[in-house]
């Protein structure tokens, strides 16, 4: 009987698979028929999908989208830092945090309900302007400590619902153990919380991917400024769909990876 049933689901599981991969070409032609019957196809295709305008755009493309990787990877690491240190002065108890508490929360507030581009011009054209020595003028630099600031704030609230979600049975066992606070949070807390909120973290660093690119509007010749260039000189609009699909492919490996840690969270929690 288990033969049976091991074989009933893999001819519906074959089954399901080839209704959904029939299901798919049919829609991908239907939709492109719809596409290129449309009147304005040809100068549409002309005007966005020119083969020879993105392989005259591809190299300086490239080098703009490898100027926004190495941003990705710096903002990752210090949105990282800042966020748990963040998430963990906002968890503090006691009246005599308070004040701690609340510039934290303010922190919070102030740059979840800030846009990112409001930011960026502000840090971008603000900080230079007031002239002061030291005050650094690159636009990657300021775009990136833009994206932090914002970033830092969004990724310090999924690492407090993280350490909130730990049960106060874990505190109270650790401190029957004779650990301090600061022990509690690094070898009990934290390590719970992160795991927890693991695909959510995940999924803000898919759209910081996206949000680097935006430190273009400072100056910065990375991907789309690149694009924007290329557009410029050629007259065509490839150039840009070039860059998004090279976003996209840098995006979807990320994005599959916090799907795998979203279910390989429910199966340890029992959920799958």
């Amino acid at each position: 009987m288990q033969r049976e049933r091991l074989a009933f689901r893999r001819s519906r599981s074959r089954r399901s698979t080839a209704v959904a991969l029939v299901s798919t070409l049919v829609f991908a032609a239907v939709a492109w028929f719809g596409v290129t019957s449309a009147p304005g196809w040809p100068r549409v295709r002309q005007s966005f999908f020119s083969l020879d305008a993105a392989v005259r755009a591809l190299p300086a493309v490239l080098e703009g989208l490898w100027l926004n990787v190495r941003v990705l990877v710096v903002c990752e690491a210090l949105i990282l830092v800042l966020g748990v240190l963040i998430a963990a002065l906002r968890t503090l108890r006691g009246p005599v945090w308070f004040p701690v508490r609340a510039l934290a929360t303010g922190y919070v507030d102030l740059f979840r309900g800030l846009p990112l581009i409001i930011c960026l011009y502000l840090i971008g054209f603000g900080l230079p302007g007031l002239r002061l020595t030291g005050i650094p003028n690159d636009p990657v630099l300021l775009g990136g400590i833009a994206l932090v600031l914002v970033y830092s704030a969004y990724v310090a609230e999924v690492f407090r619902a993280g350490i909130e979600s730990v049960h106060p049975s874990q505190l109270a066992a650790a401190r029957s153990l004779g650990l301090n606070h600061r022990r509690t949070m690094r070898i009990v807390v934290l390590p719970q919380a992160v795991r927890r909120v693991l695909p959510a973290l995940l999924n803000d660093f898919v759209a910081l991917q996206k949000d680097c690119g935006l430190i273009s509007v400072l100056g910065a010749v990375d991907a789309v400024r690149a694009a924007q260039i290329a557009s410029a000189t050629s007259y065509n609009f490839t150039p840009y769909v070039l860059a998004g699909l090279l976003f996209v492919l840098l995006a979807v490996p990320s994005a599959r990876l916090a799907d795998w840690a979203a279910r390989r969270l429910a199966r340890r929690q029992g959920l799958a």
